[in-house]
């Protein structure tokens, strides 16, 4: 309990500090940023190779400038891209509060998301799945409290949205909106738990490093074995994206998933361990990492150092004392090169490892002044925005980690319309106030299906021609049997592929 009070003097200490440093500082940092990630000239950034965002419309220059630098969307330039800057107009259409009001602050935003309850509208159902080594995830589904069938149909054609949370396993309040505003729009959320996270039980020693994709893959198998008619969206919040793009480097275009959302990602996550984030934030994480594992405390000291796991106060400690201290056999010396343990263990676990393998489209969401990922320059890999045409960045100016605030009038214009493949219900599950965040993400979804449904189209347009062309050609494609498609390795765990358009959209 003593703990606890001295958690939340130093969270209130902070939280009354910072704020007003930021703001008198926001302008210079916000030009400084721009300047230096190029985004102060937008109308010359198509001719440098990036495509951004332009705000649509007659409302004067000056307005016109201001939201501009309010968000942008960097990226290779591409068919999507193109496709994306016309028919995502949520992208260009943000308006973060300003002034004196607390959420204008990031990290009071940021501390609100995350930490304050929520009375939501949504209840959720749990399917504890057993792996393949014994172990034990939970796929929570989310369904509206009104609703009396507690399961979905197997031949439910809905779009089913896998959501990762943090990788402390807190189920935050966006999260919670998100899964409100998911079940509005027509889609079936279901919230990915790891291994000992939010009640699931620890059959194993065994616990999930932080970028291994091994049980993630595992449920999603179990997904699609449940709604195989139905597509499958991804989103990740904060360090959980680290898992998703693990999952989605490995799998490739056998993942599965249509599209993917990063919601204020952690990029580097070896640096973010190390020192990116400021000592009273590492301590509070770090407690609360250790609250959830002291009921484990007893079954896991057969394999680690309880002592030195509880005594650490920082997040690279307690990744370390998790993953790369082992107990020593009898016999043999206690003492270990743990620096050099520590950088193998993130060779297997960087999120940006097999980034070249992504073959799905991934919006990553970001904010200047997000107080955790940290400072915008060193923690946000542009080059791989610029230079892969499978990863888009929306990167706004202000909006904190997870919050996003925006002004009352600019929310209820932009929340007026359905951005999800079934608008939302007349049940009052859709009624409340939209995270910008959130409607951007349904937008990305429902842009990049269309996108692709388009492509089908013409591909299959296009072979119907041939077919039609006549001549001896023609007939004898026409009656042959035999598929002259050339045959692809099928992933390792017999994921079968669901794309069979050409990838045209990276031209």
């Amino acid at each position: 309990m003593l703990e606890w009070l001295v958690a939340l003097c130093f969270v209130i200490l902070v939280v009354l500090i910072w704020p007003g440093f930021k703001y008198f500082n926001t302008e210079s940092q916000s030009d400084a940023l721009h300047q230096g990630l190029g985004i102060s000239q937008l109308a010359k950034i198509d001719k440098t190779g990036r495509c951004v965002s332009e705000q649509e419309g007659s409302d004067g220059a000056q307005a016109g400038d201001e939201k501009k630098r309010a968000v942008a969307l960097i990226c290779k330039p591409s068919a999507l891209a193109n496709y994306l800057l016309k028919h995502c107009r949520t992208f260009s259409n943000y308006a973060p509060c300003v002034g004196w009001t607390w959420r204008a602050g990031a990290l009071l935003q940021s501390v609100y998301e995350a930490c304050c309850p929520y009375d939501s509208p949504v209840q959720f159902v749990r399917d504890n799945l057993q792996l393949s080594d014994e172990g034990l995830v939970a796929l929570d589904w989310a369904v509206p409290t009104y609703q009396k069938r507690r399961r979905t149909s197997s031949h439910s054609t809905s779009p089913v949205l896998l959501i990762i949370p943090n990788s402390f396993g807190k189920i935050t309040r966006n999260l919670l909106k998100l899964c409100e505003t998911a079940l509005s729009h027509g889609y079936l959320p279901a919230v990915f738990n790891r291994r000992s996270h939010n009640g699931t039980p620890l059959t194993t020693l065994k616990l999930q490093q932080f970028g291994d994709p091994a049980d993630l893959r595992e449920a999603v198998r179990y997904i699609r074995h449940r709604q195989p008619a139905g597509k499958l969206y991804a989103v990740s919040e904060s360090t959980g994206s680290g898992l998703l793009l693990s999952y989605l480097g490995e799998c490739g275009s056998s993942s599965y998933v249509t599209a993917a959302v990063c919601l204020s990602p952690v990029f580097r996550c070896q640096s973010w361990f190390e020192n990116a984030l400021c000592w009273p934030l590492q301590w509070a994480l770090a407690l609360y990492q250790k609250i959830c594992l002291s009921r484990y405390k007893t079954v896991l000291g057969e394999t680690i150092q309880t002592d030195t796991l509880f005594s650490s106060c920082s997040l690279r400690d307690l990744e370390e004392a998790l993953f790369c201290q082992t107990i020593a056999p009898p016999g043999t010396s206690s003492s270990c090169n743990t620096s050099a343990t520590w950088d193998v263990y993130w060779e297997r676990n960087e999120p940006l490892r097999d980034v070249d393998e992504v073959a799905i489209p991934v919006l990553s969401v970001c904010a200047q002044d997000d107080p955790i990922r940290g400072d915008a320059q060193s923690t946000i890999p542009l080059e791989l925005f610029e230079t892969n045409p499978h990863f888009f960045l929306l990167l706004t100016d202000h909006g904190g980690h997870c919050g996003f605030s925006t002004q009352s009038k600019g929310s209820q214009a932009g929340a007026s319309g359905s951005v999800g493949p079934v608008a939302a219900p007349s049940s009052g599950m859709g009624s409340r106030h939209i995270s910008w965040s959130h409607k951007a993400l349904l937008e990305f979804f429902r842009a990049t299906t269309d996108f692709f449904a388009a492509e089908e189209r013409t591909k299959q347009l296009a072979a119907r021609r041939r077919g039609l062309g006549g001549g001896a050609a023609g007939r004898t494609f026409r009656n042959r049997s035999v598929s002259t498609c050339k045959r692809v390795p099928e992933c390792s765990h017999n994921i079968h592929a669901i794309y069979n358009w050409q990838r045209s959209y990276t031209r």
